[in-house]
């Protein structure tokens, strides 16, 4: 067996029609790792919220590493409006938080929707407001911890949305 370098891989480089929105995400190593991950699993934009760290902030970029460049992101400052917006755009909004009304995210059909956004919540209060969103999905945890960081949980979604979606 021999470990292959970043040079031998060969990836598919498929696009998903799955959008992200940071949700005042405040740390710059977590918005740098949302784009290395999002970048990873084929994710069409990314939306960070005006208060969250820029794109140009040296730690965003130095764990963002190239994957700034290669997908689509913008900045918003209303989050209810962009919610509303990307709903009248045909998308599914999903939010990645524990409500009593969540589903566990195995169970969670996402190859039955078109287009998806996940919503991430911030680092401290979780999803400003889920009111305006159309299902929300919960990670089954076993330890005594009921929550993960941020960008652990959208890979963990990525990664159940884009199994479904590549067998569809």
């Amino acid at each position: 067996m021999k470990q292959l370098s970043h040079y031998e891989i060969q990836n598919k480089q498929l696009k998903f029609p799955i959008t992200i929105v940071c949700d005042a995400i405040r740390t710059p190593e977590n918005i740098g790792m949302c784009f290395r991950v999002a970048e990873s699993f084929g994710v069409s934009k990314i939306y960070l919220h005006e208060s969250s760290p820029k794109t140009e902030n040296r730690i965003v970029k130095k764990t963002a590493r190239s994957t700034i460049n290669q997908i689509d992101n913008e900045v918003y400052n209303d989050f209810n409006q962009l919610v509303q917006k990307l709903k009248k755009e045909g998308n599914t909004i999903i939010g990645i938080e524990i409500t009593d009304k969540s589903i566990d995210i195995q169970d969670f059909k996402f190859k039955n929707h078109q287009k998806i956004v996940l919503l991430l919540g911030s680092e401290r209060s979780g999803i400003h407001n889920t009111d305006n969103i159309d299902a929300t999905i919960a990670i089954p945890m076993y330890g005594r911890n009921s929550s993960i960081n941020v960008v652990h949980s959208m890979t963990i979604a990525l990664y159940e949305a884009t199994n479904q979606l590549k067998r569809n």
